[in-house]
């Protein structure tokens, strides 16, 4: 695979630290309680810092500089890490409803812990013991979310708190379309946008822009280059789930079409 841009490394190296910094402090003050939460957290440890694009940190700084912010201020790499939590809470719960095996090259959570049941011989249906696992550890990383965003901006609350139900509301889009086995192209772009490409980059330039007190003014030129280009995203990620190399994008290749 091809090496990510300066640009984009210099602020994923940033946001992987302070990634691993808050799920090792978590994993710790749990542990100490009972070593029966290590595991979930271990889970998401190994989801959140197993790569990925980490293009919402990198969206979300870069607008945050070119706002007017300082580029050493840790709260846009606060900001990312929020995304990148945020993001891991979205993937759990999709690979559930998706029932996909492999995620980001590894086990998706939901299909590890219904193992984990099965070998062990417990009570009940391993599948569902799996799925409760994940979406209760998905829900935890989206509390982790909210707890790293930094705080005292108006703006950036309200920007967050709309980006996070445009993402529920396109995920039951796409879970509702699948039911009903929808084809229209309307449909299908509004799911694009609502269920990823809007999260992926023009809330992300929002958030930067509002983190240096400019979403006021920048929202619009922000929303006129980040939804185009979000929605492109979610298609080209579209093709490469039909027809990717399932080496390279670490998920299986015609699960989202099945």
């Amino acid at each position: 695979m091809a090496a990510p841009p300066a640009s984009v490394k210099a602020v994923a190296d940033a946001v992987e630290d302070r990634l691993a910094t808050v799920l090792d402090a978590e994993t710790a003050r749990w542990a100490a309680l009972t070593s029966d939460l290590s595991w979930p957290l271990d889970a998401l440890r190994r989801l959140v810092l197993a790569g990925g694009k980490r293009l919402r940190p990198s969206f979300c700084f870069w607008a945050f500089v070119g706002a007017g912010g300082d580029r050493d201020d840790p709260r846009v790499v606060d900001a990312g890490a929020a995304f990148e939590l945020l993001h891991a809470f979205a993937l759990m719960h999709d690979d559930v409803m998706d029932d996909s095996d492999t995620r980001r090259g590894l086990e998706t959570i939901h299909a590890e812990f219904a193992a984990h049941h099965a070998d062990a011989g417990w009570r009940g249906e391993s599948r569902r013991f799996g799925e409760g696992v994940a979406i209760l550890v998905g829900d935890l990383a989206h509390v982790l979310a909210d707890r790293v965003l930094p705080t005292g901006h108006p703006e950036l609350s309200a920007v967050w708190d709309e980006l996070r139900i445009e993402l529920n509301v396109g995920q039951y889009l796409d879970v509702l379309g699948t039911a009903r086995a929808d084809r229209d192209e309307a449909g299908a772009r509004r799911i694009a946008r609502y269920k990823s490409g809007k999260y992926t980059i023009e809330r992300p330039l929002h958030v930067g822009a509002a983190l240096a007190g400019r979403h006021a003014d920048l929202a619009a030129p922000l929303s006129a280059y980040g939804d185009p280009l979000g929605e492109a995203f979610q298609l080209r990620d579209d093709v490469l789930g039909v027809f990717g190399d399932s080496s390279l994008t670490g998920k299986p290749v015609g699960g989202d079409l099945l």
